[in-house]
């Protein structure tokens, strides 16, 4: 059996599976217990909007029935991509490792948005290229690394299935080890290339069309935009994820039309570990990962732009129990980005417009979600403000 044939079933011998841990049910008691003490706060019923609807979800995620979310976290996974040679980006690849220099020193957008929203930053060099980078300056980088970047996904499968596996695993030990403190956990990634990789995710996963789910990433001309859409689509049926009419499989049956067998069967019809490995990238699998781990331990996750949304569609993939625990923060201004967030379920908070990534748009939403939080445990009742209804 040949590798490199993506169609073939994978070597069924350790590590062909992935097993996610167990995802605890939502906690409905919890969260009647908010929404009671969301009627006795001194205010008008539903005043606070939003706000409300989330501290009782919070609730029944964390189990408690007023949640403090301390320690945020922003978590930052870098990674590089073969596909960059194909042109596909305005910047080379040698710009992710030097970016992950930035995010050590402290230097990146999402640096600052954490610092004024009081989060922490966790860097995780997932695959780039060269050796690993040690942190010169305040912020930690931990070593996941699967290998120095993926293969080129327009060629052939992105990497190994043992390789998306390690990506898989090392997110859930990222986020069982590194981030079991954190009261919530928003979702960053950095890797020149990797909208490519997400807008091949987002077709495979969801049925959407590639020119609809391809942006301009790094802010290329419509052109360059038109070329990165013909290679998404090369991605997609080289990788034997298109049926024979050309189009993108999906199973109508499935939420989103995603596949969670986790074996791919015979022809494209392929489960999300196969998908990962055909046409994803080291960083999208351990943000997945992370998500599928800190929902184990009852940690919410902020989904931030369109390639921790593809992130998201793998997790939820890979572990449907995961779902709830998937928090919406902006609407991206990459088109995937609103396909993404449709197939989940989620309603993005606010609209800046960013396309950044990193965990920028998380970050911001982590200020709405401890507001929720803060208001529905801080806000006196009628009754303890000697105030009659």
């Amino acid at each position: 059996m040949s590798e490199d044939d993506p169609t073939e079933s994978p070597d069924p011998s350790p590590p062909a599976g992935f097993s996610p841990p167990p995802i605890p049910a939502f906690d409905a008691e919890a969260a009647e217990t908010a929404r009671e003490r969301q009627g006795d706060l001194t205010k008008p019923p539903g005043s606070l909007g939003r706000l409300e609807d989330l501290a009782v979800a919070l609730a029944g995620l964390t189990g408690d029935p007023r949640p403090t979310l301390a320690d945020p976290t922003v978590v930052v996974a870098a990674a590089d991509h073969g596909v960059v040679d194909r042109g596909v980006s305005a910047y080379p690849k040698s710009v992710t490792r030097a970016m992950l220099r930035n995010f050590a020193a402290g230097g990146t957008a999402v640096s600052a948005i954490s610092e004024v929203v009081g989060a922490e930053t966790l860097v995780v060099d997932a695959g780039v290229e060269g050796p690993a980078i040690e942190a010169g300056g305040p912020v930690e980088i931990v070593d996941e690394r699967i290998g120095p970047g993926t293969d080129d996904v327009a060629a052939g499968p992105a990497m190994s299935r043992a390789d998306a596996v390690a990506a898989l695993s090392g997110g859930v030990r990222t986020a069982r080890t590194r981030l079991a403190d954190a009261g919530i956990v928003a979702l960053g990634e950095m890797g020149i290339g990797n909208t490519t990789v997400a807008a091949a995710l987002t077709a495979a996963l969801t049925g959407a069309d590639p020119d609809r789910v391809t942006g301009h990433g790094t802010g290329v001309d419509e052109e360059t935009r038109a070329h990165k859409v013909a290679v998404v689509e090369r991605a997609l049926a080289t990788n034997g994820l298109v049926d024979d009419d050309g189009g993108i499989d999906r199973d109508d049956d499935l939420d989103g039309g995603i596949d969670r067998g986790e074996e791919p069967d015979a022809g494209f019809d392929v489960g999300p570990v196969e998908v990962l490995r055909r046409v994803g990238g080291y960083e999208v699998g351990l943000l997945a990962g992370v998500a599928i781990g800190c929902a184990a331990d009852r940690t919410p996750v902020v989904v931030d732009g369109a390639v921790s949304g593809a992130a998201a569609l793998v997790a939820d993939a890979v572990a449907g129990d995961v779902r709830p625990y998937l928090l919406p923060s902006h609407l991206g201004d990459e088109p995937g980005h609103a396909v993404q967030l449709d197939a989940l379920g989620l309603e993005p908070l606010f609209d800046h417009g960013l396309r950044l990534g990193e965990g920028s748009g998380a970050a911001l939403a982590l200020s709405t979600y401890r507001a929720a939080c803060r208001t529905h445990d801080r806000m006196a009742t009628f009754a303890e403000a000697g105030i009659e209804r």
